[in-house]
């Protein structure tokens, strides 16, 4: 198991490399991220170079038994670079050339600026890359486009379009390029991004930017792999949870070794169970706060590669800006590592070593406060790497258990960023995070209904899975939607949502009734649906669902009509009553549930509820008080470990016969007579007999 922190000697106001190196030694701190800032310290001037001080700092990490993750100092540009080739930068949608100043600011498929990154990226490995500190590398950081509408970038997509299409009149075709007059006659017609109202035409820029931040991480990868010996690793911290928007996580991890994710998430309340809803604080969102975040996040991660994966940063005192300061509450810092340690994680670091004195991050705290010294972050750091360092080997490779497999689709994140079906929260503007919304919305509820998930890309093989939720799958080909509805033949539980199945792979509208090739199968079909300018009471019908008092449909609705479904729920209202809310319908050996509204987060759990129980499924610490988490791994050993969480002050009373077998901490038995004590904010590890 790795544990540590990113490091950053060169940004320390003063020189206490020994005594930073002993704090994380006594912290039980063995891994370090390093060099992802450093090319203008490297190479002050064009051509001048100066890499004899990080020699220093790994003889130092090396010799305390922290292991080093070597990372490549290309996102973060020195000032002479912008001034000299000011063609490197990345020209903005409104035609603006991006500022110096920040960071991730160059077009990343300049020739010029590609020289010189591979130029630096080339000496430090030659220099440092069989160092016997270094175990692996990490390219870039957490990589994007800078959302570079250059005209060298224009013009590769226009080339990728002509590869894509072979002929204007197929792209004529497929976008529907009819419409307001926008037929090609010639390749030279193909106007820039910056002015597109197409969707056809935006799903397929948006494609391109992706595809361009994992071209540019695998020609780094390359490089790296000239330097690299057989056993170190290479991978990327990608932003974690839904990412940037020209960030594919499922490329990038196949062109990795390893997928590497960061985690900020929100603290203090925003991690109590049942979730406050409302909180101030980053990254707090209406369906995002609560421990489902820390969980969510890992099921992403773990599904890239459907195994163990890395957490880059983690929150140590704070994360994000000076007006978000939310340190956690004791214990918050050991939940937060084992409970994604428990999904898979094989790393845990945090972002930061040491507060910043100087610079845009200096609010965005490390571990240590700015005055350098331990605080009770530091203390439960290093109580949370005593324990990793006594039972590291059998917490390192867990395989999670999960029952629900989620499925993700950037394709549909895409094109609901184009054209959003649901308004903002105010009402004001469309919500163009509406494809994150509806799949935290599901997420949510079914790990409030205590499931274990893990998320896959759209299209992949779910059949080890009992039930597979497509929430908002609004972009699919027949052949991947086909092979939904066989599953659901096969025996599986198919949930469905709003705007899955409504367009193809080009992001058209179909022109059969949703939900297109799914509609046999979910035994409903439709066609109009409202938008909800104020929620609607939803009342059970039948089948069991038992609608929670005062629950309602949000934001949309289909006006579903039953073709040998049952109806679970509907609307007490004089004109939508007369539409289901929620249908099942047995198809083959299965089932397909189908959810026609965007529901409450009571409403949701209760769907996710009654999907578990129709399908037989018993979820981990059912009965359990609502603070109370559970979730399964199997060691590499073959042991099956359970991890039982408190999220929140109280100091709830656990049944004796919850687990049996042997605290993992603690080192003392479970069981009849023996209950598993949980206090405040607290988690335990159970090996069960």
């Amino acid at each position: 198991m790795l544990y540590g922190v990113s490091y950053y000697y060169e940004y320390q106001p003063f020189d206490r490399l020994d005594d930073d190196v002993r704090m994380m030694v006594e912290a039980g701190i063995n891994y370090a991220r390093v060099g992802d800032s450093i090319w203008s310290l490297c190479e002050p001037r064009e051509g001048e170079f100066d890499l004899d001080w990080l020699q220093r700092v790994l003889d130092a990490l090396h010799a305390a038994g922290i292991q080093v993750v070597l990372t490549t100092p290309t996102y973060a540009i020195p000032p002479w670079l912008h001034r000299r080739y000011p063609e490197i930068m990345a020209v903005r949608r409104d035609g603006q050339v991006t500022p110096y100043g920040a960071r991730q600011n160059v077009d990343v498929t300049n020739p010029t600026y590609r020289h010189f990154a591979e130029r630096i990226t080339r000496l430090v490995l030659e220099r440092y890359a069989q160092h016997p500190s270094v175990i692996g590398f990490q390219v870039d950081n957490e990589t994007g486009t800078a959302g570079a509408h250059n005209p060298s970038v224009i013009d590769a997509f226009r080339e990728h379009i002509r590869r894509t299409y072979g002929t204007v009149d197929k792209v004529n075709e497929i976008w529907g390029l009819t419409y307001w007059s926008h037929r090609l006659s010639d390749w030279a017609d193909l106007w820039a991004p910056a002015g597109n109202t197409s969707p056809g035409y935006d799903l397929e820029w948006r494609r391109f930017q992706a595809g361009m931040t994992t071209e540019f991480l695998q020609w780094q990868v390359d490089i790296v792999r000239d330097y690299a010996r057989p056993e170190q690793f290479v991978t990327q911290d990608v932003v974690g949870y839904h990412g940037k928007p020209d960030a594919d996580r499922y490329a990038i991890g196949a062109v990795m070794d390893v997928q590497a994710e960061n985690f900020p998430h929100a603290t203090q309340d925003g991690l109590a169970q049942p979730p406050v809803e409302g909180l101030h604080m980053y990254p707090a969102r209406t369906a995002g706060s609560g421990p489902a975040q820390l969980y969510q996040r890992s099921d992403m991660a773990y599904g890239v590669k459907r195994s163990n994966f890395f957490i880059t940063e983690m929150n140590p005192i704070s994360i994000a800006g000076s007006d978000n300061v939310f340190p956690g509450y004791d214990g918050q810092w050991r939940m937060a590592a084992f409970s994604t340690i428990s999904r898979g994680a094989d790393m845990v670091a945090y972002w930061h070593w040491h507060s910043l004195h100087y610079g845009h991050e200096i609010y965005s705290h490390g571990i240590v406060n700015h005055d350098l010294e331990p605080n009770r972050n530091y203390d439960e750091v290093a109580g949370i790497g005593r324990d990793l360092a006594k039972h590291g080997d059998l917490l390192t490779g867990l395989t999670p258990e999960a029952e629900v497999a989620f499925l993700y689709s950037y394709d549909s994140r895409w094109a609901m960023a184009c054209q959003p079906p649901l308004k903002t929260a105010d009402g004001a503007a469309p919500d163009s995070r509406s494809y994150e919304r509806i799949f935290d919305t599901f997420y949510r509820g079914f790990f409030d209904a205590r499931a274990q998930a893990i998320v896959l890309p759209a299209g992949s093989d779910v059949s080890a899975y009992p039930v597979v939720v497509a929430p908002a799958l609004y972009v699919a080909d027949d052949a991947t939607l086909d092979g939904l509805a066989r599953y659901a033949h096969d025996g599986g539980h198919l949930v469905l949502t709003i705007r899955t199945g409504y367009a193809d792979e080009y992001a058209r509208a179909r022109w059969v009734r949703a939900p297109g090739p799914l509609r046999e199968a979910a035994g409903v079909g439709y066609n109009l649906y409202s938008n909800l300018a104020a929620p609607l009471p939803v009342t059970s019908v039948s089948g069991g669902l038992e609608v929670p008092p005062g629950a309602l449909a949000t934001a949309w609705m289909d006006e579903l009509v039953v073709e040998g479904a049952d109806v679970l729920a509907g609307y007490d209202h004089p004109h939508f009553g007369r539409f289901p809310a929620v249908t099942t319908h047995r198809y083959g050996a299965g089932r397909v549930t189908y959810v026609g509204m965007l529901p409450d987060t009571g409403l949701a759990r209760e769907i996710g509820s009654w999907v578990l129980r129709a399908s037989d499924i018993e979820p981990l610490g059912a009965g359990l008080p609502e603070s109370v988490r559970m979730t399964r791994a199997r060691a590499r050993d073959g042991r099956s470990l359970a991890f039982v969480s408190n999220w929140s002050f109280e100091t709830p009373e656990l049944p004796d016969d919850l687990v049996k077998g042997t605290d993992v901490f603690a080192g003392e038995p479970v069981g009849p007579g023996r209950p598993v004590r949980l206090g405040a904010w607290d988690i335990r590890v159970i090996a069960e007999d």
